[in-house]
């Protein structure tokens, strides 16, 4: 997903107010520091996208764009198991 401000024309940079039900496995070392290994998104919702240069938050416009961190990981490991 990629947002665009049509107010300011700033394609990068945003506050996104999102909702999300996780499924996480957290490891933790012998000495107590957690590692998150896995994360699936079981449910988002994105409820308010605001633009950090003018504020405005009636003027975003939703694009296709590439795929953030979290959805390219949860495409390759799909991928991963079903092959």
């Amino acid at each position: 997903m990629s947002y665009r401000c049509d107010a300011c024309g700033n394609k990068t940079r945003f506050d996104i107010f999102e909702t999300k039900r996780i499924r996480a496995f957290h490891h933790y070392s012998l000495g107590g520091e957690l590692e998150v290994e896995e994360e699936e998104v079981l449910d988002s919702n994105v409820e308010r996208v605001v633009c950090r240069w003018c504020g405005s938050s009636d003027s975003i416009s939703r694009g296709a764009g590439s795929a953030g961190p979290q959805e390219q990981r949860r495409g390759a490991s799909e991928s991963a198991d079903s092959g």
